[in-house]
């Protein structure tokens, strides 16, 4: 048993590492475990072929928790946001294509094109959202509430949160309750009767989930990844600087200069427990690390029910985290390119590749995607979308050449027949260039080189279960006080001194690193008890 740490975080993704720069911060010694030899997790810049470098898990990244820019001092660590302008460009095949820019005038402007209806209600609409998105981005800057608590705090911190949705006063605050469980079809429709319209903003509702845009809830899915976005800019695209993996290695350095201890390579075999409290971690090479505090940034099944013997949990607890529903239904792609794609429809500046590039020509589109993952088929018309960070970055390429990120849904993880096997994985790929190249006829001629990332190569490059992005779907059912499960929405588990730390605790996925904030903020308050 090598000397003990005061705490132990299981995985450098973001949250891990922003966790553990926390800790660090206020005193503890701190060891961050990561299995693989780099750290961020699914937040990753690598060198896939010579010269070009892709983010491999997320491409871009949500509303970063503000405190958690500002404390731990990122700009400094080497972080520069970058906002896509235009955000997003939909190419179509029977209209004018949209493009989304920031400016609500701009994007007014673009839509007219397609709808002047529809370009005359985007301002209203942006206001809802806006209004809407700001009662969650209250409720995500704070922990969930404990419903069951007699404490002051916890009382204090529910009427918080009622009287921040009480003050949109009484229709805004009606119109915003109104539409949380709503589809984004139901959504959209109200509002919009662009096909490519509704079809592009559509695509925010149903992004890693396995659900289709005219399931329930789907219209919080929407919201969520518009949670910090203002000035009426929607399906708002941003990137790091350089490459996602700037964000882990910013992370990284500001947890370094804290104190902690990063080991990559260091893969966690399982958590040691004594008497009903973990005390340590014992890795695959045999080598056994003790610590007073043990936070996983895994998510709550590998945690749970791999690291962790059940014979140490409850039937209860353990069978509601069984119960947790994963779903993977997403994939990547990424292509080396020796040219620019060349979309029929772009305008001619090229300004339309600075952004996010979505192939959802309508609901419809989403909907029959969906109709094939829910039996277990790969989409036949799947919805992509795609950056070229090259065009802005061309240092991530060679000199003349690109690189082509490109999500991929749906992707079942769970096959109606047969497993991702190679052959599948390059059907996939083949799938994907042939539906990207409908819109851009040279892109098939122009790949140098391609990585296929199917639902199975990202739970086993990444340690995502079944391939889901979220540590678990973000179901209404599965949100707030019931993430991770019912009971168990502060970081804390049924272990004594065992903590979660991932996007499977509130508020969910995404690249935020709230989940990591707010769990060291509990694991500090109960080290005061």
């Amino acid at each position: 048993m090598t000397d003990a740490f005061d705490a132990i975080v299981i995985g450098a993704g973001h949250n891990g590492l922003v966790t553990a720069a926390y800790l660090a911060k206020a005193g503890l010694r701190v060891l961050i475990v990561e299995r693989r030899d780099l750290v961020g997790g699914a937040a990753v810049t690598e060198e896939v072929f010579p010269g070009f470098h892709f983010d491999t898990g997320a491409h871009r990244v949500n509303r970063l928790h503000p405190s958690v820019v500002l404390d731990l001092g990122l700009a400094a660590h080497g972080l520069e946001l970058a906002p896509c302008d235009p955000s997003v460009f939909a190419p179509a095949l029977d209209s004018p294509h949209l493009l989304l820019w920031r400016k609500p005038q701009q994007a007014k402007e673009s839509i007219a094109r397609l709808s002047q209806t529809d370009a005359d209600r985007w301002a209203n609409f942006a206001e809802l959202i806006s209004k809407a998105c700001g009662f969650l981005e209250h409720a995500y800057d704070h922990e969930a509430p404990d419903l069951f608590s007699r404490g002051l705090g916890e009382r204090y911190g529910i009427l918080r949160l009622i009287r921040r949705v009480r003050r949109l006063g009484r229709p805004d605050m009606t119109e915003v309750l109104r539409i949380l469980p709503m589809s984004i079809r139901e959504l959209l429709d109200e509002w919009f009767e662009s096909e490519l319209l509704k079809g592009t903003l559509g695509s925010l509702g149903i992004m890693g989930m396995f659900q289709g845009p005219m399931a329930a809830g789907t219209a919080y899915i929407f919201l969520h990844h518009h949670v910090g976005r203002h000035g009426g800019a929607l399906r708002s695209t941003t990137r790091v600087r350089g490459g996602l993996g700037n964000l882990a290695r910013a992370l990284a350095g500001a947890a370094r200069q804290a104190g902690v201890e990063i080991r990559t390579g260091a893969e966690v075999e399982h958590i040691t427990i004594a008497d009903g409290r973990a005390t340590g971690v014992v890795l695959s090479d045999g080598q056994q690390i003790a610590a007073s505090r043990i936070i996983s940034n895994a998510d709550p099944r590998r945690t749970l029910l791999e690291l962790v013997d059940p014979l140490e949990l409850d039937t209860t607890f353990l069978r509601a985290v069984r119960n947790i529903r994963y779903k993977g239904a997403c994939a990547r792609v990424n292509l080396a390119l020796s040219e620019l794609p060349q979309f029929s429809d772009g305008p001619a500046d090229g300004s339309h590749l600075r952004g996010a590039i979505a192939i959802a020509p309508s609901i419809e589109y989403l909907e029959r995607a969906y109709d094939d993952a829910k039996y277990g088929r790969l989409s036949r018309e799947p919805y992509l979308e795609a950056i070229i960070p090259s065009v802005t970055e061309p240092e991530l390429a060679p000199h003349g050449r690109h690189t082509m990120s490109i999500f991929v849904q749906y992707a079942p993880y769970h096959l109606e027949e047969g497993f991702w096997d190679s052959s599948r994985r390059e059907a996939l790929g083949d799938l994907v260039v042939r539906t990207l190249t409908r819109y851009a006829p040279n892109l098939e001629s122009a790949i140098v080189h391609r990585q296929v990332l199917t639902p199975l190569d990202l739970e086993q490059t990444f340690g995502l279960s079944e391939g889901n992005i979220y540590h678990g779907e973000m179901t209404l059912d599965q949100l707030f006080i019931a993430r991770p499960v019912p009971g168990w929405a502060r970081y804390r588990t049924p272990i004594k001194n065992l903590y979660l730390c991932g996007a499977g605790t509130h508020p969910g996925g995404g690249v935020t690193g709230a989940p990591g904030y707010h769990a060291a903020r509990q694991i500090l308050k109960r080290s005061t008890l």
